[in-house]
């Protein structure tokens, strides 16, 4: 499959960029049987390694260190908690770690590999990690925007290009993708994430995996893919970061181990245990999670790293009464390998296994894990990285047009009455670009390895779009701050707090030159400090003063369009109501600001859908739209007294500049039998006088059965590019998998045989609707 975009008058075959798919690098049967052999391979060596090994040696390769160094330039302030700035040589060189954590400098990276390798005894190489998230040197929309995209093969392509980068600079393992399903937006690391459906969040873990790994582990140019946080991080209490969760068994299987299912399936060498309590018990010394559900019912065979200093927080959490306890209790609850700011305190397991209190047999499996990794990435024949080549991968124009690219897809329309958008550009001489974001290359994009001085800014994407056609000014209009420190302000340090004298003035600005301008492009939202880790919120309304600055703006009579920028669904209450058009634009990457001139100015045509339900205001979170119909489902949208209890967009949600048409869903046949399909088809048409995207999505909902089943779930999407007047057929297939759930009521996973109602359309309020049968009898639990 040959994925080409369109990119300001040229075209960028992303297939030259990197396979768009896994499958198409080699047949799949070859690969099994080439990655059977070499599994064996790597077991036999990790086995004659182990046999030489002391204790010692063994509960290093199962420890990894942050290189705190390398990720906070010398005289940064450190955040609270932060180690010294003291480079690991020592410590790599007496084989006390077996891996380190967010080296990305080839250089040093090659200096840690020296050591390993000169220094001690079995000469075994380390494992260099880092969160390649959405991007290394080139950033890409965040994961949230992504999803929003409604596209994995586009995603799996853009985490590639990231996986290039990153092995270019001597990085081996990423601790991504992050599939924790988010259901309330409170919650800062929604931004990490796919938003709050299984089925989704499953598609984008899948096609990541594929991204960063290729078709096995040691592709070329690939990583070994992480994902996180194993496992029900985002369903925090109050949407708080660390916070516990209490999760049942049947929400758990079928809302948050999808995208672990997917993920696991489709290769992935590693996954990251959660920090927090599950159930009361920490996720990272939970045998049930660990070694009952992600080993025995996922079937998954790597290892398994704790979050940043997890182990030692055992402690803290008041599971464990030392770090001895908590070493050995996470070990045997089936972590393979601590990750530490600190000391590690996996340290204390030589001692433990001497006292016979950890078992030998233990140790050797998780060392064995680990190996086999390494083994797996080529790091015994050669862990060096070319330092000369590594400027070249990471520089490649042809990635700053693939991050261009994603955030075209990742676009949504959420408002645009009367066509206010797009913008003629000849209608136009002078363009305000307003806001605290407008011209903020730190709120386009965030990394922490490389300087985004250079991104493209929402006012530089506009000046450079109407260069020679039209004047654009901008100013900032409002100061955004937290009241909490963020994690990032050692990397970045906030501009001074602006003095209420200073707050007017800069107020008065943006009205002057809204005033003396055609039309207002307004940036509002959150900057990038405001969202993911120790980014959660007690409220979603814009922050700071930017619902004053939209009031003194829009009281000049000129008209105003919005660009988003943020990383959760936010309060419009006083924005969506007053605007004519609305354009989420996310946290964009690297070139955002040009996907983003080019959407207001008509170059490209919005097809993003809105991959979370768009709560009107704080008090209505949770919401999601796959909920029970409740016995009285026809007061759904009643259930406050004081506003709707509907939400301001919902799931899948995304307007175009274009109109289309879905024609009623056609089945091939009306039942599923057991072991059968159903193909469901219909004809989708560009009725409109522009070229677009829609994305088709198919429901279902089960009428009767074992358990009251949510009013829809999504079990299809297809994103469909059509030229006016253009018509294709698209086609979806239903199985066992698509209507098979966990029951409460019988501990396992059923079918239920009876009606389903089917939609198609282009939300989650889908009203194309059919019907179609399970046969046969009920399915006993598995």
């Amino acid at each position: 499959m040959r994925t080409v975009w369109n990119l300001a008058g040229f075209s960028l075959a992303l297939a030259a960029v990197a396979p768009v798919s896994a499958k198409a690098e080699a047949p799949a049967a070859a690969v099994k049987a080439a990655t059977a052999k070499t599994q064996a391979s790597a077991i036999a060596h990790a086995n004659r390694l182990i046999a030489q090994m002391t204790v010692e040696e063994k509960i290093g390769q199962i420890s990894q260190r942050f290189d705190i160094a390398s990720l906070f330039p010398t005289g940064t302030a450190l955040p609270p908690g932060m180690p010294p700035l003291t480079p690991l040589d020592d410590v790599v060189a007496k084989g006390q770690i077996g891996a380190v954590l967010f080296v990305h400098d080839p250089v040093v990276a090659n200096k840690y590999q020296r050591l390993a390798l000169e220094k001690t005894r079995l000469k075994i190489p380390l494992l260099l990690g880092y969160d390649v998230v959405h991007g290394m040197k080139t950033m890409f929309p965040v994961p949230l925007a992504n999803a929003a995209s409604f596209d994995p093969a586009g995603v799996e392509t853009i985490q590639s290009v990231a996986a290039k980068e990153a092995r270019a600079l001597g990085i081996h393992w990423t601790f991504a993708p992050m599939i924790d399903i988010a259901r309330d937006p409170r919650w800062g690391r929604i931004v990490d994430g796919a938003g709050e459906d299984p089925y989704l969040g499953a598609a984008m873990a899948r096609a990541q995996v594929r991204g960063f790994q290729g078709a096995h582990i040691g592709a070329a140019d690939r990583i070994i893919a992480g994902p996180k946080h194993f496992v029900g991080y985002g369903a925090s209490v109050g949407g708080r970061d660390y916070d516990s969760v209490y999760i049942s068994d049947a929400e758990l299987h079928n809302v948050y181990l999808p995208p672990f299912k997917a993920a696991i399936d489709a290769g992935a060498g590693n996954v990251m245990s959660a920090y927090m309590d599950f159930n009361d018990v920490p996720a990272s010394a939970n045998s049930y999670l660990l070694n009952d559900v992600l080993r025995g019912e996922l079937g998954f065979k790597g290892w398994v790293v704790t979050d940043a200093s997890a182990v030692h927080n055992l402690v803290k959490q008041g599971f464990a009464p030392d770090k001895a306890e908590a070493s050995s209790r996470a070990l045997m609850a089936g972590v393979d390998m601590e990750m530490s700011m600190a000391p590690n305190a996996f340290a204390t397991l030589a001692d433990q296994v001497r006292a016979g209190k950890v078992p030998m047999k233990r140790v050797d499996e998780a060392v064995r894990r680990v190996l086999v990794a390494k083994y797996l990435m080529g790091l015994f024949d050669n862990p060096f990285v070319d330092e000369a080549a590594a400027e070249k991968v990471i520089n490649d124009p042809a990635h700053l047009a693939a991050s261009q690219a994603a955030a075209e897809r990742a676009l949504v329309l959420l408002k645009n009455d009367a066509q206010a958008l797009p913008l003629d550009p000849a209608a136009v001489k002078r363009v305000a670009v307003i806001g605290s974001m407008a011209d903020s290359a730190g709120d386009t994009t965030v990394s922490l390895a490389f300087s985004q001085k250079d991104a493209v800014t929402v006012f530089k994407g506009v000046r450079a779009r109407l260069a020679g056609v039209a004047e654009v000014e901008t100013v900032p209009g409002v100061q955004l701050r937290r009241l909490n420190p963020s994690p990032l302000d050692g990397l970045v340090r906030p501009a001074p707090k602006w003095t209420p004298e200073q707050a007017a003035a800069e107020i008065q600005k943006a009205v002057d030159l809204a005033q003396r301008s055609d039309v207002v492009i307004m940036t509002l939202g959150e900057s990038t400090n405001m969202s993911s880790e120790q980014g959660s919120r007690s409220d979603l309304v814009l922050p700071g003063d930017q619902r004053k600055l939209l009031d003194a703006v829009l009281a000049t009579g000129k008209k105003v369009v919005v660009v988003l920028m943020n990383g959760r669904p936010l309060d419009l209450t006083g924005v969506h109501d007053k605007v004519p058009a609305i354009l989420e634009a996310w946290l964009p990457g690297s070139q955002g600001g040009t996907a983003i001139a080019r959407a207001l100015f008509g170059d490209i045509n919005p097809g993003g859908k809105t991959p979370v339900t768009w709560p009107r205001s704080v008090g209505q979170v949770p919401t999601y739209y796959a909920r029970n119909l409740t016995h009285n489902p026809d007061t759904v949208g009643m259930r406050y007294w004081d506003a709707p209890s509907t939400p301001l967009y919902p799931f899948g949600f995304g307007l175009s500049y274009t109109t289309f048409t879905i024609a009623d869903p056609v089945l091939d046949k009306p039942e599923l039998a057991p072991g059968g399909k159903i193909t469901v088809s219909s004809t989708l048409t560009n009725t409109g006088q522009r070229a677009g995207d829609e994305v088709v999505q198919m429901y279902i909902h089960q009428r009767a059965g074992r358990a009251s089943r949510p009013v829809r779930l999504l079990q299809g999407f297809q994103r469909v590019s059509l030229a006016p007047g253009e018509s294709r057929k698209v086609e979806f297939t239903l199985d066992e998998s698509n209507v098979r759930y966990w029951s409460a009521a019988t501990k396992g996973w059923v079918i239920d045989p009876g009606t389903f109602d089917l939609w198609l359309g282009n939300s989650a309020t889908a009203k194309l609707h059919t019907t179609f049968t399970v046969g046969g009898k009920p399915s006993p639990a598995q």
